[in-house]
């Protein structure tokens, strides 16, 4: 069983830049992966807030990546995958599609990265909430962040992931507003 959300985080945000690539050269690749990571993790620690939680993901797993490769037409190129498909596996859908919300819209970022710098998203393992100095290219992308990171913070392009659970995103966030499709 895992103690902490770092497969989930892993393989989450690989899905991502692999579903929306950075283009620009290698550079371009490391500062969407950052994002992407930075996103896919406040996403996880508010979906999977307490140790518990993340106990019961290492049990039951996260799901995997088939719905989210068929919703972005990918589901043909898991057969292709040099690394073979095993960490597809490790990808959790809600967490892809709160990450795609948190990259697309700012204001959901900031909220959700300060529910978790007020601890609200909980400790994972032992480690303390994040902070938002934590994740400064989510938060506040520089030029050249938002270059490498094109597709990957498109609202138009990443809309059919997010709005999958952005509902719950919305709940969670704020568990007195009543869920809006």
């Amino acid at each position: 069983m895992h103690a902490d959300l770092s497969p989930v985080i892993a393989a989450t945000a690989q899905w991502l830049t692999r579903a929306y690539p950075a283009s620009g050269g290698a550079l371009a690749c490391a500062l969407g992966e950052v994002q992407a990571r930075q996103a896919v993790t406040v996403a996880a620690r508010l979906r999977y807030p307490t140790p518990m939680d993340v106990a019961l993901l290492g049990v039951a797993g996260p799901g995997g990546s088939a719905r989210l490769d068929w919703i972005t037409g990918a589901d043909g190129t898991a057969a292709a995958d040099p690394d073979g498909d095993a960490w597809r596996t490790w990808v959790d859908e809600v967490v892809a599609s709160w990450a795609a919300c948190l990259l697309t819209d700012p204001e959901l970022a900031a909220l959700a990265v300060a529910a978790l710098a007020e601890g609200d998203g909980g400790p994972v393992a032992g480690r303390p909430s994040g902070t938002p100095v934590e994740f400064r290219r989510l938060l506040a992308p520089d030029e050249q962040d938002r270059r490498a990171a094109t597709l990957l913070r498109h609202p138009d392009l990443a809309a059919p992931v997010a709005e999958l659970h952005h509902a719950r995103l919305v709940a969670r966030l704020d568990p007195g507003q009543a869920l809006v499709a």
